[in-house]
């Protein structure tokens, strides 16, 4: 058999990466509840999301192969700094550098726009996940804990205030 008889492993195709639509929401949360470490509540709505990216223009991203939504992160910052969340790549795709040129091209993004740091949120049990973020140089600040209120219970505050 000469070089070219070899059998040919077909490699998958390279996905391509573009703004993430509304019209994606489907096919994206689709992702979202399969991936690990991934925490959906009332902030994940339809409605929610679609607040979200008309507040943070072209700055969230899908990755797209064939017709598969492959990997996807929303990206959005405050006017100070960035945040990213829900990144998803799909388990066939992962440790091929999906994540990490998710990531950059958000990181550029927030950059061009006046942005000097980016924060994350991260389950404390995703052991996948910390492994992810240290690889690529992010790490986890000790002096900061999330506090948080449901804004619904506001009314509340009122009459203590």
């Amino acid at each position: 058999m000469g070089e070219t008889d070899q059998p040919m492993t077909k490699r998958p195709q390279e996905p391509r990466i573009r703004i993430l639509r509304i019209s994606d929401y489907n096919r994206v949360y689709a992702l979202w509840r399969k991936t690990e470490g991934i925490g959906l509540n009332e902030s994940d709505t339809r409605e929610a999301i679609a607040l979200f990216l008309r507040r943070n223009p072209n700055l969230s991203l899908v990755a797209i192969a064939g017709s598969r939504i492959v990997g996807t992160i929303l990206c959005g910052h405050d006017g100070r700094r960035g945040y990213l969340h829900h990144l998803a790549v799909a388990p066939a795709r992962r440790r091929r550098g999906l994540g990490r040129k998710l990531v950059g091209i958000c990181l550029e993004k927030l950059h061009s726009e006046g942005i000097p740091k980016c924060n994350l949120f991260l389950f404390a049990s995703n052991t996948e996940g910390k492994a992810f973020w240290r690889r690529i140089g992010w790490s986890a600040r000790s002096d900061i804990r999330l506090v948080q209120r449901n804004t619904a219970d506001a009314c509340a505050c009122k009459k203590s205030c």
